[in-house]
């Protein structure tokens, strides 16, 4: 087992979000071919019903069983969290390949395009999109990977223009590798922890951001099943019905906590410097 996963998963915060992570992607994995009930079938007899047998969760105004709408909406979140992941990684690379690796002009015209598209928003950047293209999840997953992007190549830059100055970086230059064989070989896997970091709280976001879009109608349409649409649903039933706006609520609290203390513990664990000033004991010093 490398070390840094030994580290990870001796913090109690590193454990914490990677068996958030595990359960939620395992969730989504079983409601891929199975839930309690069909989320989408409604049942006016059964509306409203409390937790118990056979509807663990209950079931909201039209019948539909909680749990099984849970369970989807996980699928959704994973959808959106590795989609804009993606995005957000092709994004974040290009623009700090482009700010750290090429002309002077080019780098500083990178740099101030940073900064204005940063200064966007997430949630604006969807609306304007979906103003376009109409409200999707893959409009979600554009403005989300976008804006990350964005932010991670901020982060990263200075990153790749450090490395770039090493002795190996000038070495492999000497010896024929060109800027991109150079920037696959060594920069990248030299960024890599900073760059994970990055990517594990622009996914905590991101899951964020799907539920608040969703709960304004930007986001997951009413055939698909979304942790925001159930909570903005159930969220007028809130005097009457109030432990219905429980579960969706809480699934996307702890999703974003486990992601975001996945993200801190990945941190110290991938940072030796972090690592040896937490290893570090304190002894007194005694005057004599």
């Amino acid at each position: 087992m490398p070390r840094w996963l030994r580290t990870l998963l001796s913090s109690g915060t590193g454990l914490f979000g990677v068996i958030v992570v595990l359960l939620i992607a395992l969730t989504a994995l079983v409601s891929a071919f199975w839930t309690p009930f069909d989320p989408m079938l409604s049942d006016v007899r059964g509306r409203w019903a409390g937790p118990g047998w056979p509807h663990l969760l209950g079931t909201d105004g039209t019948g539909r069983d909680i749990l099984s709408l849970v369970m989807a909406g996980a699928r959704t979140t994973v959808f959106v969290a590795v989609g804009s992941g993606v995005v957000a990684t092709a994004v974040g690379v290009a623009l700090a390949a482009l700010g750290a690796l090429t002309a002077r002009w080019m780098r500083e015209t990178v740099a101030v395009l940073v900064d204005i598209l940063i200064a966007f928003p997430v949630l604006m950047i969807a609306m304007m999109i979906s103003a376009v293209w109409g409200g999707s999840l893959w409009v979600v997953v554009l403005s989300v990977g976008i804006g990350f992007g964005v932010s991670i190549a901020r982060v990263t830059r200075p990153e790749l223009r450090r490395v770039q100055q090493s002795d190996f970086v000038v070495a492999g230059r000497a010896n024929g590798l060109t800027t991109g064989q150079n920037l696959v070989r060594h920069l990248l896997p030299n960024v890599a922890p900073v760059f994970i970091v990055q990517l594990s709280w622009s996914m905590a976001v991101a899951v964020l951001a799907e539920a608040g879009l969703s709960y304004l109608g930007f986001g997951a349409t009413l055939t698909e099943a979304s942790w925001g649409t159930l909570l903005a649903d159930l969220q007028r039933y809130i005097g009457v019905h109030p432990l219905t706006v429980v579960w969706p609520g809480l699934a996307i609290t702890v999703t974003v906590l486990g992601l975001n203390l996945l993200g801190d513990a990945l941190r110290e664990a991938t940072d030796p410097t972090l690592s040896h000033r937490s290893a570090q004991v304190h002894v007194p010093v005694v005057v004599a």
